[in-house]
């Protein structure tokens, strides 16, 4: 299912197969959370921008169109007209988002949903079940990502429960799994992590949540306001305690560097909003660093977005051209941005295999860790 081929330091460069598809690792994951990519990108789209693997939310697909809506239409590979890997996230994260909108106790968290205010129940179970409605290659565990800053004892207390709650993931997944009706029986399920940045609690709970034998597993309760030296520092610490025949995914992570820096540190598998969200606002990923569209200085300027890039957008357009559409609020300048920053993100991920089969990471790191952060 998962395979290690090469290594250069804790960096790792592996083969996952799934019934969806084979993958390589490293990647990165493209956020598709109602099982779209804002800024109007299609599935087609992502083929043309190297996607290998989507992902998309439990929750957001449970309010709508409803998982049951998706079941009935096949399930969501069908639904989005996607054949490759799709990742679905547990709903667990809106435990922390919806922090105002939720009361945890130990059968499950009880939202208000943020749409229309009606009440919510998800528990272990209920996540296990939408998610097997939907039939994702990968189902995250149910889990609470705890905030950071928090004390000592929640984040003990927290990370009990979220093991006692991954047991009962994984019982019903196994139930679920052995349904003649399930829409994929081969899902797979990864544990998370937590333990927020208290070094004993992320070594104890890896080594809890490995005893269950997962498919995979995912380092979460980072990136979510502690300093990056910190989330190095706690991906160091947990290394160590994770099996190294399965992969593994930092959930919600990030910038360029944070990718290559998390890959330094063992890491396989990566997500975040940021290319997309940030493209929108004509934030531009590119191998000088991060430029803004809408300067003035790109009035005229009639170079591609990157002169090192070879995406659909940087083929046929120009700065001037994109920045004109953002000053004139059209929403293809939007569409182009995202085009372009989930390629920059795919193809940062390509290099990382390249430098990894070549023995040249390290050099790969010290090129562009921190230039790909400088803002041009």
């Amino acid at each position: 299912m998962f395979k290690v081929i090469k290594t250069e330091g804790k960096a790792r460069r592996g083969i996952f197969e799934t019934v969806h598809g084979t993958v390589q690792s490293p990647f990165f994951m493209n956020v598709a959370t109602c099982g779209a990519i804002k800024g109007a990108i299609s599935s087609l789209d992502l083929k043309d921008l190297k996607c290998q693997v989507e992902l998309c939310n439990t929750y957001h697909l449970h309010l709508r169109p409803t998982d049951t809506v998706v079941r009935e239409m096949g399930g969501l590979h069908k639904f989005i007209n996607w054949d490759r890997p799709i990742l679905t996230d547990s709903g667990g994260f809106q435990v922390f988002s919806l922090a105002s909108l939720r009361k945890i106790k130990e059968e499950g968290v009880y939202f208000a949903s943020h749409i229309d205010g009606h009440r919510i129940f998800m528990s272990p179970e209920v996540s296990m079940q939408i998610q097997s409605n939907l039939g994702s290659t990968i189902a995250m565990a149910f889990d609470e990502c705890v905030e950071n800053p928090a004390t000592y004892e929640y984040s003990k207390n927290s990370c009990e429960r979220t093991t006692r709650w991954l047991v009962r993931c994984k019982a019903e997944m196994t139930r679920l799994n052995s349904l003649p009706d399930t829409i994929n029986p081969n899902q797979m399920l990864f544990g998370i992590n937590q333990g927020c940045t208290f070094d004993d609690l992320r070594i104890q709970h890896m080594k809890d949540i490995t005893e269950l034998d997962l498919d995979g597993y995912a380092i979460g309760g980072l990136a979510v306001g502690e300093p990056t030296d910190t989330m190095y520092h706690i991906l160091d610490v947990v290394e160590e305690y994770m099996p190294k025949d399965k992969p593994r995914y930092l959930m919600g992570v990030g910038t360029p560097s944070n990718i290559i820096e998390g890959v330094a540190r063992g890491v396989d598998m990566f997500d975040c909003v940021m290319p997309s969200r940030n493209a929108r606002h004509g934030t531009i990923f590119t191998w000088q660093g991060i430029m803004h569209i809408t300067n003035e200085k790109y009035k005229t300027d009639s170079c591609p977005l990157d002169t090192q890039c070879d995406c659909p957008v940087c083929r046929n357009h120009s700065r001037a051209y994109v920045r004109h559409l953002f000053k004139a609020d059209e929403q293809l300048g939007g569409r182009l941005a995202v085009m372009h920053n989930l390629y920059f993100y795919n193809t940062l991920m390509e290099k990382i295999r390249d430098a990894l089969d070549n023995n040249s990471f390290d050099n790969f790191r010290k090129q562009y860790s921190q230039l790909l952060s400088t803002r041009i």
